[in-house]
């Protein structure tokens, strides 16, 4: 056990530093950032004198070798553009983007299981198909084609919800809805085609034979043995919360983490975009150990396969 989880904790090591090294590198191909700054233009002695107090006017390995100094130091830089600690301009905007993606992943989790459940347990029934449907609706809309229709319906229209922002729990409702309506439906297939498939294994039919209440055979047996690969699927579809973010913040104007990032990117803030990236990958990584490491608690074969 102590061995699988170190082998998929060096490869997460490994995978953090290969994301960091790859957007180190493209964020200084994109362009000088004080370009976009000051539209005006610099004179040669104020663009060198901005790249030495950024530490921007030495070789790329060496900026990198330093910068991987300082976050071993717990030291993430200044923001070009603001002149502000990086992790202040993030832990600024990180509570609505972490209530964002709380209520996605409840919503994703209360909504999406039943559906699946339904849509198995129901298969032949009008009930069935129905769940089916707003499962392949869910999963075929964009994000941002969603939140359009979304704001046109709700805000627009009918003038019941906010459109932009992040203030009160009425902002919060379009994008959780926005955020969570392709991973629900994702998990409601997934779920379905489990159930599909524990339903006509031998041991099902054999708790039927021996006469066991239908929801015993369901509760008991099925369920719980569909449920033991969606919890993989669930820790993926979580990762999922964090690329949708950015778009779905962006559409609602939502002050979050997502904001701050878009932004970084448009101003080739690289201290600021570094950091997201961090912030980010830490997140899809730690993520993935963990539902590892569940999976290998509930299912030995894992183990012994890894």
């Amino acid at each position: 056990m102590l061995r699988y989880l170190a082998g998929k904790g060096f490869r997460s090591v490994l995978t953090v530093f290969a994301v960091l090294l790859i957007t180190f590198v493209a964020a200084r191909i994109s362009g000088n950032p004080f370009q976009f700054l000051y539209d005006d233009g610099l004179t040669q002695e104020e663009q060198a004198a901005l790249d030495q107090e950024f530490g921007l006017d030495r070789p790329w390995p060496a900026q990198f070798v330093s910068y991987l100094g300082q976050i071993a130091r717990g030291n993430f830089g200044r923001s070009i553009a603001q002149r502000r600690p990086v992790v202040h301009l993030y832990a600024e905007a990180i509570g609505p983007t972490l209530r964002l993606a709380a209520l996605s992943f409840l919503a994703t989790v209360a909504i999406g299981l039943p559906l699946g459940l339904t849509a198995a347990l129901a298969r032949h029934s009008a009930l069935g198909v129905a769940a089916m449907g707003v499962a392949f609706v869910g999963y075929a809309v964009p994000h941002f084609l969603l939140a359009i229709i979304l704001i046109l319906i709700f805000s627009f229209y009918l003038n019941w919800l906010p459109s932009i922002g992040s203030e009160t729990w009425w902002h919060f409702i379009m994008p959780t809805i926005t955020l969570s309506a392709g991973l629900i439906a994702a998990i409601a297939r997934y779920l379905r085609g489990e159930m599909l498939g524990v339903l006509s294994q031998d041991f099902v039919r054999t708790a039927r034979a021996k006469g066991l209440p239908e929801s015993m055979v369901i509760g008991k047996h099925a369920v719980r043995n569909a449920l033991i690969p969606v919890i993989t699927v669930l820790g993926l579809k979580f990762n999922g919360l964090v690329s949708g973010s950015l778009i779905v913040e962006t559409v609602f104007s939502f002050q979050g983490v997502g904001q701050i990032f878009i932004g970084s990117v448009q101003l080739r803030d690289y201290p600021v975009l570094q950091f997201g990236v961090i912030a980010f990958a830490l997140t899809v990584v730690v993520v993935n150990f963990l539902v590892d490491a569940l999976y290998a608690v509930v299912d030995p074969r894992v183990r012994r396969s890894g």
